[in-house]
């Protein structure tokens, strides 16, 4: 999975990363800024996006599923569902990421991109070269 990522943020840019850790509970607990668990039990996305947008910390993202231990309910700082339906993981992370930037991340141009894709109506045009955000 680190592979992965790392590929993606040559290839497209960026900063994003990714870093295994032992116990979820040390993360979690040692993290300094505040807590975000995206479950379909917490709070409406509508009702706390507001607060966690207008708060300075750092944010930590936990996205849960469907055997969450009850522990991490008590460590977060905000329990956050995204629907009270079943959902994918990815699909509650990028709908929490699309209202904490009101939608401003779909104009991004990642600073190091090798390749950048060109918008069109049919077929698929990807070029080289960086942008900058």
């Amino acid at each position: 999975m680190e592979e992965t990522i790392s590929g993606v943020v040559s290839d497209w840019g960026g900063s994003f990363s990714l870093e295994y850790a032992e116990s979820w509970r040390r993360v979690i607990s040692g993290w300094e800024g505040a807590v975000v668990h995206l479950t379909m039990y917490g709070m409406p996305l509508r009702e706390a996006i507001s607060a966690i947008r207008g708060d300075p910390s750092e944010k930590l993202v936990v996205v849960g599923g469907a055997k969450v231990p009850g522990e991490v309910y008590g460590l977060a700082d905000w329990n956050v569902s995204v629907t009270s339906q079943p959902h994918s993981e990815v699909s509650a992370l990028a709908v929490f990421l699309h209202g904490f930037f009101e939608g401003r991340e779909l104009d991004l141009v990642f600073e190091g991109a090798r390749r950048r894709i060109s918008p069109r109506e049919r077929g698929k045009r990807v070029g080289e070269g960086s942008g900058g955000v």
